[in-house]
């Protein structure tokens, strides 16, 4: 699959399953690549790909720029802070002016949910969205899916828990929309004024209790407080929302006996999850990194059409 009839990956809504498949796949031998003296396959050569932050990042923006260097794109970055958006440029101008430049795709990540599917109506590029306000944020999903399958073999049929800020997550919907693909048992957990309502219909189990909701489960998905999205006291105090949801070693004897933790990051140690839970191998933050690297090139490898000689050489 080389995208050919899906110009951008702007979510996980509307993506299939073989879809999804061929991504986790295509990562696979792009896991390999990274863990090489030399990292490096032509395989994008003469490709051009640029990643556009409107909201300050540190593993989605490098692990991309990292994956384009790494399959021999041409990679740039456009510093918004300094760009001429800081001098009124509206969204659909400075988006031209890059469309001008030549860019074979456009890494986008924005405050406002859905503009990433409003530039990709208003741009030849194809458009990756990395994040768009509270909507979605696929490839994070997907790196997730990807080091699941990784720990587990499998996706079928798990059950997986996601715990802390579910109204304000991106990730959390993301992961939402492509695990039940895979017909994954789905449970949110978290104070009720940050489980969104309705959240039932898409096949969502939420539970405000921990213990409750921790039972049995596969994987333990702990998402950030995201207190700049926030505007209204959604829960009491950090302290109390410590003691109530804050994950630790102990949890674990409540899920499956190989239950595993993940955290899209950065992580708030001592409020979602408490050092030694992050510290210990049960936890996969880490790899989740490095896997955000390879399914991120394994994206821009199949929407660029690169060829598979070119990726075993």
């Amino acid at each position: 699959m080389r995208f050919d009839r899906r110009k951008d990956l702007l979510g996980l809504r509307d993506i299939t399953r073989e879809e999804i498949e061929v991504i986790l796949g295509t990562a696979i031998p792009m896991k390999d690549i990274i863990r090489r003296d030399v990292k490096k396959v032509p395989a994008l050569r003469g490709k051009g790909v640029i990643t556009v932050f409107y909201e300050n990042s540190t593993r989605t923006r490098t692990s991309f720029e990292l994956a384009g260097k790494y399959l021999s794109a041409d990679t740039s970055n456009l510093a918004v802070s300094t760009s001429s958006v800081q001098k009124g440029e509206s969204l659909k101008d400075t988006i031209k002016t890059i469309e001008m430049m030549g860019p074979d795709v456009l890494v986008m990540r924005h405050s406002c949910s859905g503009a990433p599917h409003y530039v990709a109506r208003n741009t030849t590029m194809r458009v990756i969205n990395a994040g768009d306000g509270i909507n979605e944020h696929p490839t994070q999903a997907l790196l997730d899916m990807y080091s699941i399958r990784e720990r587990k073999g499998t996706l079928e049929g798990l059950k997986v828990a996601i715990v802390g800020d579910i109204l304000h997550s991106r990730v959390a919907r993301s992961n939402i929309f492509g695990l039940s693909k895979f017909g994954c048992e789905l449970r949110v957990i978290g104070p009720s004024t940050l489980i969104p309502p309705g959240i039932d219909k898409l096949g969502v189990k939420a539970y405000a209790n921990l213990e409750s909701g921790l039972k049995g489960v596969d994987v333990i998905n702990v998402l950030r407080i995201q207190k700049e999205r926030q505007h209204g006291a959604l829960f009491p105090s950090i302290d109390e929302y410590r003691e109530l949801y804050m994950i630790r070693p102990e949890h674990l004897a409540l899920a499956a006996d190989d239950a595993i933790v993940l955290h899209p990051g950065p992580m708030n140690r001592g409020i979602e999850i408490s050092t030694e839970l992050a510290e210990s191998p049960r936890c996969i933050v880490n790899e989740q990194v490095s896997n955000g690297v390879a399914v991120r090139m394994a994206i821009l490898y199949l929407m660029l059409g690169g060829g598979r000689d070119e990726i075993a050489g």
